[in-house]
């Protein structure tokens, strides 16, 4: 550990610090709001005024921190005053001078940015700093600059600290003090009148000192509040101390205008007689700063709207109020294509006529708030019937979903919505958003533009998706996951045409599971592109050994949408046809419809470069999605697969019936391919050969097998790979 080293003019700077009267166990209450500001501005749970002494350090003002140690030695605040600009640490683990330091070792401290507070004689007292027990990957210039503009109002609240010192001693003092002061001081006897004040205060209400002195006070401040001077007199004559939290009054300037003020009282004696002085502060600039730090702090500079601290706030009082609370959440669906494909000032624009259309629809007494990227929410108090709450859910998803022309171009987003009531759903601000949360999660998952109530029943499932999120995590390092193969035939000759690549999970516990138990969770996590690489990597693996047996054989694999997220795509495709000597023609890429409108122009700028290298694209479970056929306008795909809850009501229903033969028409005029899932039946086989089906997959021809056993079926007398 690097122990901080002395400033250069340390005794000055010692000294100094005793100007402010700071030491152990003096607490400034006028701080508190400046780190409250600074804790909530940069999402920190810790914020501090930090007051470096000689060899120990002490707090006039924090938030979130409980016993510490305070040594000067282990302080990263005295790291900070021997430097101008704002120290940042992102990680002291990382750092040389600190990752030994035990309030590092503790877990108390792993991101620090601190700025030293500088009085306008050049010494550092301490710093004003943000902690976090968690690192940090970044702080931008624009963070340090805010974290600068706190720094000044703290300094400006020393600077009255110091003149109230220094108005509590003796009188001559108190003058030599005022004259130097950026501050209004004036002196008054007990029947408030002026009887002295310096230059600064001249200058503020814009009298000579000749027209004021001996003048009433009441004439600097405000007609309907000169009573609570006066009563503030009357108290410090009766014995009260006068308070050492400023004063907010309206003062009076000589030409009438109105200005706020903040006013710290002092008093003294000459002789017997009692006089009091008052520190007179200008909070116009302040109060303008303030306003806008609040605003800042809590509203969303894009759209004007409370944002999530804000909402948090009036959320947690309606639930203490208990008054009833509801908590709508909406995620723009297709957001992301926008910018990518428009730019981020599109985006903004859009955005912007979200919030209007929202503002729009909410009730009166509701907060509408912007809490993430392209994520809205609105609380509802009071009146939070559900049946209410989901209409208004609906009315939302269908606002959103009207075109927005932006830039001469027609944007169509959706939005997906999740609704919790407390206290039923949760009965704090927490629990009601992990509700909301989870319904949301839910209602996206089922496609776009959908809204769901929150039921138990999804806290349970979130459960059990943490719990394969760790184990998935587990199969992956272990390669507990496999690939079976199902065979798809030629329909025409019923010869065998290729397979498509199955997962499975070899569970170290439940034995061997099937997609439906573990894909949702999959697809969901972060894994999903790592695992969707390694089953391309290994299916193309495997369809180039049995390529040396059957020359024309052609393998299908599914995508998952976070391969086209990551932007690696159509490279791992590449790399995986190039490490295995496998043509384009003999991969198939399935994608369904939910993969293209998540992130439609990202998805189909990536399909088209696929389908330049030559790789096939089949359209899966194609019928079922409300936008399958508007795809094909677009979707540069080569193949289309009939769902098999379609294939097998061939027999059973009219209309499923009439719903096949319309792909496959539709499919011969477009010269596509159809690829019929489900086939179980001869019977069905035979109507879809009939009728100008492609291929055919399903038990009737195969179940999915793993690799070795595919080949013992297909090739009995040949060695598999």
């Amino acid at each position: 550990m690097r122990c901080p080293s002395q400033t250069e003019d340390e005794e000055g700077r010692l000294r100094a610090l005793a100007d402010y009267g700071l030491r152990p166990g003096v607490v400034l209450p006028s701080l508190d709001a400046i780190v409250e500001i600074a804790a909530r501005m940069f999402d920190v749970p810790v914020a501090a005024v930090n007051m470096i002494g000689s060899d120990h350090v002490f707090l006039p003002a924090s938030v979130g921190i409980g016993v510490c140690d305070d040594r000067r030695e282990v302080s990263f605040c005295a790291h900070a005053i021997n430097q101008d600009e704002v120290l940042v640490i992102e990680d002291a683990l990382l750092d040389v001078r600190f990752h030994d330091n035990p309030l590092v070792r503790d877990g108390i401290i792993r991101f620090y940015a601190g700025v030293p507070l500088r009085t306008r004689s050049g010494h550092a007292l301490g710093a004003l700093c943000v902690i976090d027990s968690e690192p940090r990957a970044a702080f931008s210039r624009q963070d340090s600059a805010r974290l600068r503009d706190l720094a000044s109002l703290v300094l400006d609240k020393l600077e009255l600290r110091r003149l109230e010192v220094s108005a509590t001693s003796i009188p001559p003092r108190l003058e030599a003090s005022a004259a130097i002061s950026p501050n209004a001081v004036i002196c008054f006897d007990p029947e408030s009148r002026i009887t002295a004040w310096n230059e600064a205060a001249a200058t503020m209400f814009g009298y000579q000192a000749a027209e004021i002195d001996g003048r009433p006070l009441d004439l600097l401040v405000a007609e309907d509040e000169r009573a609570m001077v006066h009563k503030g007199v009357d108290l410090i004559l009766a014995g009260a101390p006068p308070s050492n939290v400023g004063t907010d009054l309206t003062a009076v300037r000589a030409n009438g205008d109105r200005f706020p003020v903040e006013l710290y009282w002092s008093r003294w004696y000459e002789g017997d007689r009692m006089h009091f002085g008052a520190i007179v502060r200008d909070m116009t600039d302040q109060r303008r700063e303030r306003d806008a730090l609040y605003h800042l702090a809590n509203f969303d500079t894009l759209t004007g709207l409370p944002n999530r601290n804000l909402l948090h706030q009036r959320a947690a009082e309606a639930i203490r109020r208990a008054s009833g609370a509801a908590l709508i959440l909406t995620d723009l669906d297709g957001f992301k294509d926008v910018n990518d494909t428009l730019g981020h000032g599109a985006g903004d624009a859009v955005l912007q006529v979200v919030t209007q259309r929202l503002l729009g629809l909410v009730p009166p007494g509701s907060t509408a708030a912007r809490v993430g990227g392209d994520a809205f929410a609105v609380l509802l108090v009071e009146d939070c019937d559900p049946l209410r709450l989901a209409r208004l859910a609906r009315e939302i998803g269908a606002a959103i979903a009207e075109p927005i022309v932006v830039e001469g171009h027609e944007v169509r987003i959706a939005a997906s919505s999740g609704l919790a009531v407390a206290p039923d759903h949760g009965e704090t601000v927490e629990e009601l958003t992990s509700s909301a949360d989870l319904a949301l999660f839910q209602a996206k998952s089922g496609g776009r533009g959908r809204a769901c109530l929150f039921i138990p029943a999804l806290r349970a499932e979130a459960v059990a998706r943490r719990r394969y999120e760790a184990e998935l995590h587990r199969a992956v390092e272990r390669s507990e996951f496999v690939l079976f193969y199902q065979p798809q035939i030629r329909l025409g000759d019923g010869a065998l045409a290729g397979a498509e690549a199955l997962i499975r999970w070899k569970h170290p516990e439940r034995g061997l599971l099937a997609p439906a138990a573990f894909l949702p969770a999959l697809e969901s996590g972060a894994l999903a592109a790592r695992v969707g690489s390694w089953i391309l990597r290994t299916a193309c693996a495997q369809a180039a050994s049995w390529r040396c047996d059957q020359p024309d054989f052609k393998i299908s694999v599914n995508l998952f949408a976070e391969q086209f997220r990551t932007g690696s795509l159509v490279q791992d495709v590449h790399e995986a046809l190039t490490a295995n000597d496998l043509p384009a023609e003999a991969l198939e890429l399935e994608i369904t419809e939910n993969i293209i409108l998540d992130q439609q122009e990202v998805v189909l700028r990536q399909l088209r470069e696929l389908r330049k290298l030559g790789v096939a694209l089949s359209f899966d479970d194609f019928g079922t999605g409300f936008a399958s056929l508007n795809m094909l306008r677009t979707c540069p795909v080569t193949h289309l697969k009939i769902d098999k809850s379609f294939t097998q009501s061939i027999h059973r229903s009219q209309q499923d019936q009439a719903i096949v033969l319309s792909i496959l028409d539709l499919a011969q005029k477009l010269g596509l391919e159809v690829v019929a899932e489900g086939v179980e039946k001869k019977a069905d086989a035979r109507f879809l050969r009939e009728h100008g089906c492609t291929k055919g997959q399903g038990y009737h021809f195969g179940r999915p097998v793993p690799a070795a056993v595919f080949g013992e079926l297909f090739w009995p007398e040949q060695r598999t790979a």
